[in-house]
């Protein structure tokens, strides 16, 4: 019994820690497409675009100061196709990668006011990251990834590696198995 008990709080802190994920991606909608009739099966090398990375947030608006977008949807979305067996280039690339992510901090949105009790018109920010992957030789689009969400809030840097990390693995979870 006593083994059992020393259980429970493990138990009780990896159900917080769900809750508390769960809760800090809610909001995000993820989705991708495939160009129709393309084997991506025969793409086995990436290489990057120099034109891949996230709009500057030089107020740190809904980037946290110390925590470098680019670098993080970069070391996420290489992860990802490694786990696809497609290997980053030492040569000629079969398909390039880019990305680019928008922020509307104007966007407004009806949302229920409890203290009023209905709904009101308020301001929630919205963000989109888009990552695409083109065949290398002729730059056609092979498959496209989008996640949009709210940015309004000021998460730390651990909050937002984790909603990268929720958007990007839900975008290539609708990536074709080889």
């Amino acid at each position: 019994m006593t083994g059992f008990k020393s259980v429970i709080p493990a138990l009780i802190i990896c159900i917080l820690a769900a809750a508390c994920s769960a809760q800090l991606t809610k909001d995000i909608k993820v989705t991708a497409k495939q160009r129709p009739g393309v084997d991506l099966s025969h793409y086995r090398t990436f290489a990057w675009l120099d034109s891949a990375q996230v709009v500057n947030d030089p107020l740190g608006q809904w980037e946290p100061p110390d925590f470098d977008s680019d670098a993080e949807v970069k070391r996420l979305v290489a992860h990802e196709l490694v786990k696809r067996g497609i290997t980053l280039a030492t040569g000629k690339p079969d398909m390039v990668v880019t990305f680019v992510a928008g922020i509307d901090m104007a966007s407004l949105e009806l949302r229920e006011d409890p203290e009023k009790g209905a709904e009101t018109l308020q301001n929630i920010p919205k963000g989109a990251l888009v990552v695409v992957l083109a065949d290398a030789a002729t730059r056609v689009r092979l498959w496209v990834g989008v996640a949009a969400g709210d940015v309004g809030q000021q998460y730390d840097s651990a909050a937002v590696r984790r909603r990268l990390d929720y958007a990007i693995t839900g975008m290539f979870r609708q990536y074709p198995a080889h």
